[in-house]
């Protein structure tokens, strides 16, 4: 579990100290409250919390209900780490040479003329229900480069990025942002990422994930589900692999997650760290205790009331739904995810973030045609037509909107690095990915933009990270006037393209 930092005085930390002491502590499914941030007297963390109610003011004055259109409530932004590869999902190139084209057949869809791979019938099945962008194009071939630029949809990297850690120089993610803009709703955050921050291999943080320029008290809430494992990939436990088939895989849980309060960005050192019952709602009594012995203020209270919200337990307790709902989605790490993000979406969360799998986990530069035929195509298809059927069975699709994107695609050629894999793949490619869009507003069956021949390049209507973030923003309503203020209260656009219009009807 994550250290969480503060500069709260030693009077403080022994008043926490002699509060904390009558609650019995549990690491496993624990909600990770955030302590010192909370329940500390600190005035920079108290800022922080008062973003909280701020944020209604706030976004009256420049974002989402404003004027700019858009019929979206909520966003749910689904991230393939890795790198999706173009040609094995939403793009073949059935008369391409054999070293472009795969191994996988292609199946028609309920979109006349678009064929899909083999692999991914559920979803074929449904095409009419989403937009599928076949062109979206940027520059660059690596991963923390290509994260950020899709994450934060801006294809300029910042001046001193740093590729191996995130940094204030960052700009901030669209999580981060839509966060800072959007109404919290029952005393919930603004903004989410599921279920696991996004790591490389050797255990770097992949910078573009947070805040970054805005200052790290609009950092989205992490909700960590799983330990970090630098050699188990994919839909654990069911279709857990490794992509070198080390034989050292498993052993992932997905477990009751915890919330992470960020810490801002003046903090220094880690003082303490919090873990609470999974029955916190049995002590709410001893927070409630908290606030009325050390007159803590209203803002404090709302998160606490959050934290000890049963709704918000329900919704995140994934792995215990119903076992009909759980093979629908898939009773794996993808499956539970998702459907955490349609229960926090149904409870008001304006934006979910969900990483299926963590970074490489798409990276399929060997073994690629079984581990995609096998682990990762299956449960994905599952998945994400569990997600679309039962958002438009229930109306929620009609306000919130589905974004399914990597950091790039794969190269159009096959190659094989023998030194590393037994079975071919493909490497990086940033010129060009296939993105899927659905709800508020977005039209089904539509294919926008077209590749050539090898699925190298955008023949038509190439579509860059600025205009799909752009298409984000517009359909939650935030105008093109709007800014952000960074750390240094400078202003800055939130526009740097405009939106993909031919995909609203």
């Amino acid at each position: 579990m994550s250290h969480l930092q503060t500069t709260t005085t030693l009077k403080a930390d022994q008043q926490l100290n002699r509060t904390w002491e009558h609650l019995a502590l549990s690491r496993r499914c624990a909600i990770q409250a955030g302590a010192i941030g909370l329940l500390g007297l600190g005035s920079n963390h108290l800022w922080s919390l008062q973003q909280l109610q701020a944020r209604e003011t706030e976004v009256g004055q420049s974002s989402v209900n404003a004027t700019g259109g858009g019929r979206a409530k909520a966003c749910i932004f689904i991230f393939l780490s890795g790198g999706l590869a173009q040609h094995e999902s939403f793009d073949p190139k059935p008369l391409a040479p054999a070293d472009v084209r795969g191994e996988f057949g292609t199946i028609n869809t309920q979109t006349p003329g678009v064929h899909f791979s083999e692999h991914l019938p559920l979803l074929a099945a449904m095409s009419n229900r989403f937009a599928l962008v076949r062109t979206v194009t940027h520059s660059s071939n690596d991963h923390s480069a290509g994260h950020h630029i899709m994450l934060t949809g801006r294809s300029m990297l910042p001046p001193g990025f740093d590729p191996n850690a995130p940094s204030v120089k960052d700009f901030p993610s669209i999580a981060a942002l839509l966060g800072r803009l959007s109404h919290p709703k029952n005393n919930l955050p603004p903004s989410i990422v599921l279920p696991e921050r996004l790591i490389h291999t050797t255990g770097r943080v992949i910078p573009g994930q947070g805040a970054g320029m805005m200052g790290r008290t609009h950092d989205p809430w992490f909700i960590e589900a799983s330990p970090f494992h630098n050699q188990s990939y994919g839909a654990f436990p069911a279709y857990e692999f490794d992509h070198q088939d080390r034989g050292k895989e498993g052993g992932r849980k997905f477990e009751t997650p915890h919330l992470a309060l960020q810490p801002d960005s003046d903090s220094q050192t880690a003082t303490k760290r919090l873990e609470l019952l999974t029955q916190l709602k049995a002590q709410s009594r001893v927070l409630s205790s908290a606030v009325e012995r050390y007159g803590l203020d209203d803002s404090r209270q709302k998160v606490i009331s959050m934290l000890t919200d049963g709704k918000i337990h329900k919704a995140l307790q994934a792995t215990a739904a119903d076992p009909t709902q759980q093979e629908r989605y898939g009773a794996n790490s993808f499956g539970w995810s998702l459907l955490m993000a349609k229960e926090l979406v149904a409870l008001g969360v304006p934006l979910v973030q969900v990483n299926l799998g963590n970074d490489e986990t798409w990276d399929t530069h060997g073994n690629a045609f079984p581990h995609l035929k096998e682990k990762l195509l299956p449960p994905t298809d599952r998945a994400l037509s569990a997600l679309f059927a039962d958002l438009d069975s229930s109306g929620l699709l009609d306000e919130t909107l589905i974004v399914v994107a990597s950091e790039f695609g794969r190269t159009p050629k096959i190659s094989h690095l023998t030194q590393h894999y037994k079975l071919p793949g493909r490497d990086h490619w940033g010129a060009l990915q296939s993105v899927l869009l659905a709800g508020a507003g977005v039209g089904g069956g539509i294919c926008l933009g077209k590749s050539d021949a090898l699925g190298a390049y955008p023949s038509d209507r190439p579509v860059t990270p600025e205009e799909l973030a752009a298409t984000i923003y517009h359909a939650l309503g935030i105008p093109a006037t709007a800014t952000w203020e960074d750390a240094e209260t400078r202003p800055h656009a939130i526009y740097y393209g405009e939106p993909i219009r031919e995909l609203f009807t």
